[in-house]
């Protein structure tokens, strides 16, 4: 293949921010048509180099040359969700054809063409949703609807970080077939994923990245095992199996009671509890277990007495911690430096704002301990990768260890080494004595992690609950109507 056959070549591309080298000598060569997968661990430069083929990012040397015809060459989809809130699902799906920053259009056109791109992917979505403000949508939801953005934006090249990561099994599919299509017209894509099933799904070839440097260059993935690519992001294989259970050495700790609609379940100290579902059941359980739904039909008891949870900060000083699968606008305080992320469960349970001379070693010992790397507790954690962010959440509840932890997609968008880190801090958790509920989308994570399953089907409710040997990838499938 000569260069003048590719649709991007990218060669020697470097990228620092400050002293920090991100990229140091990056090669990325994609050809017209293609589904290229681009992996590597967190940390390893793809975000960056994403923002730099798209053009968000300038970057110190090398050289980038795209052939393509068009204004929107390329359309990115990146791992934090960049729709306008304020705006309509159709405004904010129309956005890459104005010109100006005042354009007249017509109404009835812009909702055409925003109709026609969310219904490849989904129609209902397509019929019910384009008046409605994004601000009312959720998350898993809004993820549709950026992926139609940029599949309306008539690009020849499409950045897809992390696409999946909010999407149901059948999304994910209907997405993959709309990319073979796109495909077939000449359309690339790059995806972004750490999830090895999908990725020998629909891609063709990768370039895999470690430490800023390629160490794959454009190769086919069939001359390449699972293992191969673990080996080449400098990462450990996943273990498979779950390992024996510590419920013989437990200590006491608080007893967990659930009930609502079609569930009542009690949870001993250090049960890990799964949930499994399309996001709607799933959702409105976790707001009933962290306060943000008032007045839920869920009711929980925290060792005999009802917890009150009329709020998430009364939720955190009864002992119940969150984690937040959409980092963005319910995790980061990414005004605040990585110092208040960790301390911040802390102040909130002690009802204190002030910050404690001793808290600067707190913060650098939890980041020591999950292996985040950082050049001070005084940055900021938009310097993380998305990833190490994910695990700067869990940070904050190590000082200040919760009574139940309730986790949502935990590890969305965090590569094999990590989201081996995050098991075994979640297990080391447990041990101790807390209670943990956790929501995930990938089946083999929630048979890997949890002792009992409760299975929301796709209505969101519940259809049952799934506890030792019967947990399997058939037994979750059938109850949640959905496959792994």
């Amino acid at each position: 293949m000569t260069p003048h056959d590719l649709l991007v070549e990218a060669t020697g591309i470097r990228k620092s921010f400050g002293a920090t080298s991100v990229l140091r000598g990056v090669d990325l060569r994609i050809a017209p048509g293609e589904i290229h997968a681009l992996l590597g661990g967190n940390g390893a430069g793809k975000s960056t180099l994403i923002r730099i083929v798209s053009g968000s990012l300038r970057r110190d040397a090398g050289d980038l040359t795209i052939r393509g015809d068009g204004p929107n060459p390329i359309a990115v989809v990146f791992q934090e969700l960049a729709l306008l809130p304020h705006l309509s699902v159709a405004e904010n799906i129309y956005l890459p054809h104005l010109r100006r920053a005042i354009a007249p259009v017509r109404a009835a056109r812009r909702r055409d063409e925003a109709r026609a791109a969310l219904a490849q992917i989904d129609e209902r979505l397509a019929r019910e949703a384009l008046d409605r403000p994004v601000a009312e949508i959720d998350l898993h939801e809004r993820q549709l609807i950026e992926i139609a953005r940029a599949l309306g934006s008539g690009a020849r090249l499409l950045l897809l970080d992390e696409p999946t990561a909010n999407l149901t099994f059948a999304e994910s599919e209907r997405l993959f077939a709309l990319l073979r299509r796109l495909a077939g017209q000449g359309i690339s894509t790059l995806l972004v994923s750490h999830r090895m099933k999908e990725i020998r799904a629909v891609a063709e070839v990768c370039t895999i990245l470690r430490d800023g440097l390629t160490v794959v260059d454009r190769r086919p993935l069939a001359d390449l095992d699972d293992a191969g690519i673990v080996e080449a992001m400098g990462q450990k294989a996943a273990v498979r199996g779950k390992p024996a259970t510590a419920t013989a050495t437990r200590p006491d700790g608080t007893t967990v009671a659930i009930a609502g609609p079609g569930l009542t379940v009690t949870l001993p100290p250090g049960t890990v509890l799964g949930l499994a579902g399309a996001p709607a059941g799933p959702g409105q359980l976790i707001d009933a277990l962290v306060g943000a739904a008032p007045g839920s039909a869920w009711r929980i008891s925290l060792d005999g007495a009802q917890a009150d949870l009329r709020d998430p900060a009364r939720a955190v000083r009864q002992g119940i911690g969150y984690v937040s699968g959409d980092r963005a606008e319910k995790g980061l305080l990414t005004t605040l430096p990585i110092l208040d992320n960790v301390v911040a469960a802390t102040r909130v349970a002690a009802r204190r704002w002030l910050a404690r001379r001793r808290e600067a070693d707190v913060a650098g010992d939890a980041l020591a301990r999950l292996s985040i790397k950082a050049g001070s507790v005084d940055d900021s954690p938009l310097t993380l990768s998305g990833g190490t962010q994910q695990k700067l959440l869990l940070a904050r509840w190590l000082e200040h260890p919760p009574r139940m932890l309730v986790l949502e997609e935990p590890t969305r968008g965090v590569d094999i080494g990590t989201k081996r880190e995050i098991y075994a801090l979640i297990r080391e958790m447990a041990a101790r004595g807390t209670v943990v509920v956790w929501w995930s989308t990938e089946f083999p994570e929630l048979i890997e992690i949890c002792d009992r399953i409760v299975a929301f089907d796709l209505r969101g409710e519940v259809s049952g609950v799934i506890a030792g040997t019967a947990i399997d990838e058939v037994a979750l499938a059938q109850a949640t109507g959905m496959a792994a």
